[in-house]
């Protein structure tokens, strides 16, 4: 784990370099538009080999698919607590994004005109649900939900595979559970080109959600203008606000969870002093070995960690602000909690206090934790139920409402020199 002073010369640019050196790599681009290529121009053949090559997994058109029978066995074999837990999810993140359902509404303007929004669920969405080192059923719980609070007419999902072609069984619980019944065995770019584009007898669909690795982000990039996109989300990230009153262990414990996601993971914490950095590190060592992702939490350790000291509370927000972290952890206690909260401005989610690790944003407080990774967070937010629509304006004037826009409108057609704009208007006033 590297350490860096806040104060030192240079250090934003470190900071900013340390943040986005995982989101974009000209390999893995290059990589990706080959797939992408190769599946909008010759469709299923190149999905089954590219899924063989990328994936290790043969498929056939018959495979492709989970059949129903796969989701009710998966059912079937989760266990009553199992069950409980994804349902309870489910009821907390209905509660929370119930609040930011959008409703239609209407008023007068100044001319006197009817103007308003109408929302419509979009028609066909893809789903990508993280499947293979580890199962993510809370994600099928954040997307899914929100996918048919929305309304939507159809959800493909696509996760990927073991390498014996099988979907794990938690997984087809979930999404039978949560009410999703067209699932295909595809991971990474090849399942986002395929939803993009479609490919026998899948259909492609109007926009593409759920989080991934690098790419994943990279290939929702390349279809972005074709098909719709949700945001940019994962690796994974989180950023600890700490000072010399957090306990270390619980420092080492939420970046530890974090680390675990995959290699590419990044975690921060920030410091008062390198004794205290001292303290997290023989946590981050003791708890270590007690962990199942002990290798690829390493790998995140050498490559992906970071510890910043700061004089104070200003430079961790600070900090904060630059790297516009994916989770933001405020361990203080709660004046100072709620202090730091107030001035941060760019943050995906923020947990605020010593008793709110982000795990209990990853599976069940609400919000959703599908969100903007690698800086994104300075201008995209977290997945909402709202993303699931699509919004229309609707206009409707009179003919004495349009008399009172008249001037208005001649002086812009003048200004802009469109003389048909205007006479579009005034034809109408002197019929």
């Amino acid at each position: 784990m590297r350490t860096i002073c806040y104060a030192s010369r240079g250090s934003e640019k470190r900071l900013i370099r340390f943040a986005e050196s995982v989101s974009r790599s000209d390999v893995i681009s290059e990589r990706v538009r080959s797939i992408r290529e190769r599946i909008r121009a010759e469709g299923m053949p190149a999905v089954l080999a590219l899924s063989e090559e990328v994936e290790g997994v043969k498929l056939t058109p018959a495979t492709l698919r989970v059949r129903d029978a796969e989701l009710r066995t998966g059912l079937q074999a989760l266990s009553s607590e199992r069950r409980r837990a994804i349902r309870e999810a489910m009821r907390s993140v209905r509660a929370f994004h119930r609040k930011s359902l959008p409703r239609k509404w209407a008023m007068r303007n100044a001319h006197g005109a009817r103007v308003g929004e109408v929302f419509y669920p979009l028609r066909e969405v893809g789903i990508y649900i993280p499947g293979g080192r580890v199962p993510l059923v809370s994600t099928v719980v954040m997307t899914a939900v929100l996918a048919r609070m929305a309304g939507v007419r159809r959800i493909a999902v696509c996760t990927p595979p073991d390498s014996s072609g099988a979907v794990n069984p938690v997984l087809l619980g979930a999404f039978a559970l949560c009410g999703v019944s067209e699932v295909y065995k595809l991971g990474g770019a090849v399942a986002v080109s395929t939803l993009a584009y479609g490919a026998g007898s899948i259909a492609p669909v109007d926009k593409i959600f759920g989080p991934g690795g690098a790419y994943l982000n990279e290939a929702k990039r390349q279809v972005f203008g074709e098909v719709g996109v949700d945001l940019l989300a994962g690796p994974s990230e989180v950023m600890i606000i700490a000072d010399a009153s957090t306990p270390p262990a619980y420092v080492a414990a939420d970046l530890l969870a974090q680390a675990e996601h995959d290699v590419r993971s990044r975690v921060v914490f920030t410091a008062p002093d390198r004794e205290y950095v001292g303290l997290v590190r023989a946590e981050i060592d003791r708890q270590l070995p007690e962990l199942r992702h002990q290798d690829s939490i390493r790998a995140v350790l050498r490559e992906g960690s970071l510890a910043v000291l700061v004089s104070g509370l200003e430079e961790a927000a600070a900090v904060a602000n630059l790297l516009a972290p994916e989770h933001l952890e405020i361990l203080l206690p709660p004046s100072s909690a709620s202090r730091a909260t107030k001035l941060i401005t760019t943050a995906g989610a923020i947990f605020e206090g010593r008793e709110t690790p982000t795990v209990l944003g990853d599976f069940a407080s609400g919000p959703n934790h599908t969100l903007p990774t690698g800086r994104t967070a300075r201008y995209l937010s977290g997945l909402r139920v709202a993303d699931f629509f699509r919004r229309s304006s609707v206009v409707r004037y009179s003919r004495q409402s349009l008399a009172r826009a008249a001037r208005m409108v001649e002086a812009f057609s003048e200004m802009e020199q469109l003389d048909a704009h205007g006479r579009s208007l005034t034809i109408r006033l002197r019929d």
